[in-house]
């Protein structure tokens, strides 16, 4: 049997969530690098600390006997084969790799299953897609309606597959189509209330992230930011497919300004990678709404990857804070 065909079984390689349940026990297993570091301890043995993932989370890995050596062959990204011991170490799971040279392997791409890496939506693109269409055909401004759903379907395959992130929120993919359908959904709602201009609102959130369909790409390990993503990021990319739309479409640019706007100021300050801040009661509502939906994202998915009885989350360096997690499993 190959390796990659084993890979397919969760029985033969655990995933990080299931080392809860295996605390003393030997494994084998295949996770990616995320960081390393080679350190020293007290009585000056060096020893290599790596932080390892798959789709279902993250673990601490501790090599105590071949540091120098799998510290010089091994790269952040790399895909390993690894066998050790999971172990509860100050707090948390930890896995301790065992003595033998061979119990770290670097696999090529064609040894292991990107599905291990890579999770999708729970609801399925194209239901999200559907929804999506209904909503945009809610908008009464022809313009708007016509250039919002011109970009989704003529990009409908790259928005169905891209994710939201890298790891911080809905990084899966679909992640971008339910991120921005949900925002879409609040800022219909909230627009009503605040008396704003609801066909801007639905156009803005359903745009505000379009740009990542070119800033990330699903790789052989998980999620990737391509080379225009990391020179320009998904803000400038994201104003440059609506600004081409509306061109194709003979929309005036000023049509399309306070569109734009929103893509530009979504992050809401300029520390955070926004060009300009929030100038119009639409785009800063979309601010909110986005920011919202992102943190809530994430600590849902804390919350998922946390042990039953677990009361208090570790400190996540995205939302600032540990989160408490007792009454997790209640219904509301």
């Amino acid at each position: 049997m190959k390796l990659s065909d084993k890979l397919r079984g969760h029985g033969f390689f655990p995933f990080v969530q299931d080392f809860k349940n295996m605390i003393g026990r030997d494994i084998e297993t295949v996770l990616k690098v995320v960081s390393k570091r080679l350190q020293e301890s007290k009585d000056q043995k060096k020893f290599l600390l790596l932080t390892l993932s798959d789709k279902t989370g993250s673990v601490r890995a501790v090599d105590w006997y071949n540091a120098e050596t799998n510290d010089s062959k091994i790269k952040v990204g790399d895909v390993l084969k690894l066998k050790g011991r999971v172990v509860y170490f100050e707090d948390r799971i930890q896995i301790n790799i065992h003595k033998e040279p061979e119990s770290v392997r670097i696999l090529n791409p064609g040894e292991f299953s990107s599905d291990r890496f890579i999770g999708t939506s729970e609801v399925h693109p194209d239901q999200l897609f559907s929804e999506t269409l209904k909503l945009i055909d809610q908008v009464k401004d022809e313009d708007l309606k016509n250039l919002t759903r011109t970009i989704f379907l003529s990009l409908e395959k790259e928005i169905k597959l891209s994710p939201a992130g890298l790891k911080v929120h809905h990084a899966y993919i679909g992640g971008l189509l339910e991120h921005s359908l949900t925002v879409a959904n609040i800022a219909a709602r909230v627009s009503k209330v605040y008396g704003l201009r609801t066909d801007l609102m639905i156009a803005g959130a359903l745009l505000h992230d379009i740009g990542k369909i070119r800033e990330y790409k699903i790789g052989p390990s998980g999620i990737e930011i391509t080379t225009e993503g990391e020179l320009k990021g998904h803000i400038i990319i994201g104003i440059e497919i609506v600004r081409d739309f509306a061109r194709k479409l003979k929309i005036p640019p000023e049509k399309i300004v306070e569109l734009e706007h929103i893509i530009a100021s979504h992050h809401g300050e300029m520390e955070l990678g926004s060009p300009v801040l929030p100038k119009t009661p639409e785009a800063m509502a979309i601010h909110f709404i986005e920011n919202m939906d992102s943190k809530l994202a994430r600590l849902r998915e804390i919350r998922k990857k946390s042990d039953e009885n677990q009361e208090w989350s570790e400190f996540d360096r995205n939302l600032g804070r540990r989160i408490f997690l007792r009454g997790k499993n209640e219904q509301a």
